[in-house]
């Protein structure tokens, strides 16, 4: 499992506040406190399974007596009607990880499924397609490992990781240089070992960047495919390039034929669908 187990703690201890609180009063009224049960995680949708780890560790913290036999890793192609994976334990405990598991379960693989349908578009490039800052507050670690799951890589997690430089920090600091002398002072100053990316809008901008030492990367903000290739020409390897900016899967090709190292794409989690997921109970 990529997600780190006590981020993962935190939230499921938050996501259980907020759900469960004083009790589960459903099954606490209509079900035996020691029923023992089992349920199968149920695909209702094609696409790319992910959330199973992240499942698994979520059922051991809300009951360590619960087992999960998993058909189906991460990563798995899926189809209607296939089982993911089986829980076995008490009841109380499942009903109470269910919905969360299946929230999870559900965004993760609806941003999988949709990472590797941007994937499949860059076959024969050395593009990558990459995640954004536009996630739902709070679950960025699950959606961000949903893409790597999905064939994408991550960008930046947040503003701590990276210093990037985008058109507002630009028009704030008096222009491109200026941002970039004030970003290079505080780097050192601080020592951090973080890379410097610059946003520019257009060719100018580029230069600008170009005149600069010391900067690690550069995006290509609202380029079309051709100024794309102008632009990677221009750079000419000095600095790991990235497009962005309204890009689809109808033109995702064009960018990546064009040459960039990097499309980052906002819809791989802005605006997804989820995957179709059921967990169905049985007896024992």
């Amino acid at each position: 499992m990529g997600v780190e187990l006590d981020k993962l703690k935190k939230f499921v201890a938050l996501a259980l506040e907020e759900d469960v609180q004083g009790g589960d009063h459903t099954s606490l009224s209509t079900i035996a406190q020691d029923a023992q049960g089992e349920a199968q995680l149920l695909v209702k949708d094609s696409g790319i399974l992910a959330g199973v780890a992240v499942a698994e560790a979520i059922f051991q913290l809300i009951d360590a007596e619960l087992t999960v036999e998993v058909y189906g890793q991460d990563g798995a192609k899926v189809q209607p009607g296939d089982v993911a994976f089986r829980v076995q334990g008490s009841v109380h405990s499942i009903l109470k990880a269910e919905r969360l598991v299946l929230n999870v379960m559900q965004r993760m693989s609806g941003i999988a499924t949709r990472t590797a349908e941007y994937t499949a578009k860059l076959s024969g490039t050395k593009a990558k397609v990459l995640d954004t800052r536009k996630t739902t507050p709070l679950l960025r670690f699950l959606e961000k490992e949903a893409v790597v799951i999905g064939g994408g890589a991550n960008h930046r997690f947040g503003l701590y990781d990276m210093i990037l430089i985008k058109d507002n920090h630009v028009d704030y600091a008096g222009g491109i240089s200026k941002a970039i002398e004030k970003a290079q002072g505080y780097r050192a100053e601080k020592k951090l070992d973080v890379a410097i990316e610059v946003e520019v809008r257009n060719m100018a901008e580029l230069e600008e960047v170009l005149a600069n030492e010391k900067v690690d990367r550069v995006m290509f903000d609202n380029f079309t495919p051709d100024e794309v290739q102008t632009a990677v020409a221009l750079v000419a390897g000095r600095l790991i390039t990235e497009a962005s900016g309204g890009i689809t899967l109808a033109t995702i090709a064009d960018y990546a034929a064009a040459g960039v190292d990097y499309i980052s794409v906002g819809a791989l989690t802005h605006s997804v669908k989820s995957l179709d997921l059921s967990l169905k109970a049985k007896v024992i």
